[in-house]
């Protein structure tokens, strides 16, 4: 009986290997010549566009027709990865079934078959079968390997943003009966969980007070030194007070360049600068390092590598090259400064280089790689950590290391984005991105203050605040704006959507940087679409804004300096002479750019 199982589950598993096998061979011979986001009905669609620009029905259709090749771009590679696996399983299965079914027949020696010979003609033919499969499932899985960069070599590129409507929030959603029937996946629903301070947890808010520092409700005033702390600036919110600013250099003939530098080991993680020190980590197959470079020389300093750290892992996690090993920004607060890498592995140092501590936080399982920056507040590092099997964010004492407090958090898929801080009625909220949520953090104990449902998609891009008000988006989503104090949702709208580059605010204006090449200004209280600019470029270091300007750098190493105001108005634009990814830091008279390959410094001569 046993023996007559095994031998139907071997049969149920060659048809499957064969069955397997035949699909990715053919998916091979279907994707190698196809590009999956520029189908011949949207390209079609968007030169009649051209011809029409205000059709509003039929830019709709193009943005939906995008968003559907977009998803089946993504769900054909999960497929694809999902038919391999299945492939692999199920030839281990057929292997072992069929060598447990003929487990007590001996194989004979080589010899001339006798055609009357059962016992040889089964020895012989179980081998032919079991090569036969495992032949055609490596050729498959050859087929398959080479259907892969076919699929990933497509990059995709953003469709040009196709203007809507701006439609102001009331109380009540939705809206309008338009807002009601829109798809999900183009608008996702909208939910607002508002918790107030004073809602429960009595004991918790006790036993948070007996652990933890109390934390000032004041915002720091900026010291005479101006600092550039994390990733997008202090608070990482994308405005600086740096005074005295270049407005104009030239990489290629060093006009006005104080310095120049290769970069010891790649990362696509921006630079942070605290007095006269400038911090950015790099990593490669061979180890992960910190390094700390002289503001005013460009000398090395020091550096750090993140060697014998327990829980790391020994195999490197899978990562894209867009995102590399070292794509998160480091953290300083002038005593210390913190880097994690795609390792899952974290370091803190002293200002002179002396490790402090070290610790695996978990090894990351996230597509492209992990990229989210780290944020210091309060004597605390804050890790956003949204992966596939848990969504969490981490407080980590500075000086050991220790967590202070962890928040595991509802969201239904990864996320890249970082941690920002937004101060509400000079009290300090934690604000993070993923999808579906918006969601602000006491961040002294990790508490929720409140959460808005309005997000979709692979969200990248970071919160900015400013006047009370918390602002984020995401492709395919929106661009919402929340009210600081209640988590009340103020406005929205889907006209420009950030992907990689994260927005920035000023008290009077929002300004998004897409991918595509449009740069955007919204009224921050209304959502009213004030201008745009079309530049033929791909944003993906975020926009800053210092001395009433807005600096935008685009991936070419071009540089547009903008007026903060209704024209926003284009008052310098240059060639820099090398590519950007990375978002500049600012300090008085000072700019450091990193590029792909090299860390320069731009004065003000």
């Amino acid at each position: 009986m046993k023996r007559k199982i095994r031998r139907n589950v071997a049969i149920v598993s060659a048809i499957f290997v064969a069955t397997f096998s035949i699909m990715l061979i053919v998916n091979y011979f279907q994707v190698r010549g196809a590009t999956p986001l520029q189908t011949e009905v949207i390209e079609t669609l968007k030169e009649i566009n051209d011809q029409n620009v205000n059709h509003p029905a039929l830019q709709e259709q193009i943005r939906q027709l995008d968003l559907m090749a977009r998803k089946a771009y993504f769900v054909r590679m999960e497929h694809l990865m999902t038919g391999v696996y299945i492939l692999i399983g199920m030839l281990a299965v057929l292997i072992l079934s069929t060598r447990l079914y003929f487990a007590k027949t001996k194989d004979i020696p080589a010899k001339e078959i006798d055609p009357i010979d059962e016992w040889a003609i089964k020895t012989h033919a179980r081998k032919y079968i079991i090569w036969a499969s495992a032949g055609l499932a490596a050729t498959a899985l050859i087929f398959a390997l080479l259907s892969w960069p076919v699929m990933k070599q497509t990059e995709p590129e953003c469709n040009e943003a196709l203007p809507e409507p701006v439609t102001a929030i009331q109380d009540t959603f939705p809206t309008s009966e338009s807002d009601a029937k829109e798809p999900e996946t183009n608008s996702p629903s909208i939910q607002i969980e508002t918790i107030t301070p004073a809602a429960g947890n009595a004991v918790k808010e006790k036993e948070t007070k007996e652990t933890t520092q109390a934390v000032s409700v004041q915002q720091p005033a900026t010291s005479s030194t101006v600092t550039h702390n994390a990733f997008r600036g202090n608070y990482a919110n994308g405005v600086s007070s740096a005074k005295n600013l270049p407005v104009k250099w030239d990489v290629s003939t060093m006009t006005n360049i104080a310095w120049k530098k290769a970069i010891p080991r790649k990362g696509y993680n921006s630079p942070v600068i605290n007095g006269n020190k400038v911090f950015f980590s790099g990593a490669d197959e061979q180890v992960r390092e910190l390094f700390c470079y002289d503001l005013n020389t460009g000398e090395q300093l020091w550096s750090l590598k993140a060697v014998n750290i327990p829980g790391s892992p020994s195999k490197l996690p899978e990562i894209s090259d867009d995102t590399g090993l070292a794509a998160s920004s480091v953290a300083t607060d002038g005593k210390v400064v913190c880097a994690i890498f795609a390792t899952g592995d974290m370091i803190c140092a002293d200002m002179n280089g002396k490790l402090l501590w070290a610790k695996n936080i978990d090894i990351p399982d996230i597509h492209y790689g992990y990229a989210s920056s780290l944020l210091i507040y309060n004597h605390m590092v804050f890790v956003q950590y949204d992966h596939r099997k848990i969504k969490k964010v981490i407080a980590l004492d500075l000086t050991t290391g220790n967590e202070r407090w962890s928040k595991i958090r509802n969201e239904k898929q990864p996320s890249w984005s970082s941690p920002s801080l937004a101060f509400i009625n000079h009290s300090p909220q934690l604000i993070l991105i993923g999808n579906p949520g918006i969601t602000a953090y006491n961040p002294t104990n990790g508490d929720q203050l409140w959460r808005v449902e309005c997000m979709a998609g692979e969200t990248a891009s970071s919160a900015c605040s400013a006047d009370g008000i918390v602002f984020g988006g995401n492709e395919y989503a929106k661009l919402v704006a929340i009210g600081g104090a209640d988590g009340r949702l103020l406005w929205e709208s889907r006209a420009y959507l950030p992907e990689i580059a994260s927005p920035v605010a000023s008290k009077d204006h929002l300004y998004v940087a897409t991918v595509y090449g449009v740069f955007a200004v919204f009224d921050a209280k209304t959502g009213a679409l004030r201008k745009e600019h079309e530049f033929k470029a791909d944003f993906h270091a975020s926009p800053l804004l210092a001395e009433g300007k807005i600096y935008l750098f685009d991936r070419d190493g071009h540089v547009f300096i903008l007026s903060d105001d209704d024209e926003c108005k284009v008052l310098s634009s240059f060639d820099t002479g090398e590519k950007i990814f990375a978002t500049p830091a600012f300090t008085d008279g000072k700019i450091v750019v990193k590029t792909e390959n090299t860390i320069y410094c731009v004065i003000n001569n």
